[in-house]
């Protein structure tokens, strides 16, 4: 329950994030058919099309860490991943450079957006859902930081169960830009996300004392 709850804040307070990064494709999704309803409905496939990305590879990264798990090394893991969160404000000041130096991940972002266009000529459902899987797939460091913390839970339901929560928490910012355009101001969604790096650096406290196995139950237990 504690990983699902997590899960939500990270995603509903990063989801101001996405509609900065996301936000185009979901205003740009293609619209057939008539009527409010089948509009609704389109846009909930998109959305659980990236919740399903968001769990799977929340699945295959909680399957490494019950490995790691087994090997030992899973308190190890939680204090490496806690730390790197408490960092992620340096990201900001260090993607210029990523940028700058291009490769692979550029080449792998036009790939998946390159798919992404093709898929804009159908409004079919089925075509609404796959632009949601392979958003889901597109570069964005607030998923890593989340994919990250999600590899902390030591097994694949866990990690799955996080990652779903983090697609369900953006649900509301990426539904409503879709619905209405944009229904929360720019200078409220500044003031949210303000609140994320708060988030995140909370996140990996708890993260480094669960590593530091200091025996208070439930915030620092024996892994």
């Amino acid at each position: 329950m504690a990983w699902i709850l997590a899960g939500l804040g990270f995603g509903f307070l990063g989801s101001f994030h996405c509609i900065g990064m996301c936000g185009p494709i979901a205003l740009s999704l293609p619209r057939k058919q008539p009527g409010r309803l089948h509009f609704l409905a389109s846009r909930l496939l998109y959305n659980l099309g990236r919740l399903i990305t968001y769990a799977t590879l929340g699945g295959v990264v909680g399957f490494l860490s019950r490995i790691i798990s087994i090997g030992g090394y899973q308190q190890s893991l939680s204090i490496a991943v806690g730390s790197l969160l408490l960092l992620s404000p340096l990201w900001k000041k260090m993607r210029p450079a990523f940028n700058r130096m291009g490769g692979l991940p550029n080449h792998y972002a036009q790939h998946i957006t390159a798919r992404i266009k093709r898929l804009f000529g159908s409004g079919s459902p089925g075509s609404l859902f796959l632009i949601g899987l392979l958003n889901g797939l597109l570069p964005c460091g607030f998923v890593y930081m989340a994919l990250a913390t999600a590899a902390t839970t030591g097994g694949i339901l866990p990690g799955l169960l996080f990652m779903a929560a983090f697609g369900l928490g953006t649900f509301p910012a990426m539904l409503g830009i879709s619905l209405a355009g944009g229904f929360i101001s720019l200078a409220a969604r500044q003031r949210l996300q303000k609140l994320s790096p708060y988030f995140i650096a909370i996140v990996g406290i708890i993260l480094i004392l669960r590593g530091l196995n200091l025996g208070i139950p439930f915030l620092s237990p024996a892994l």
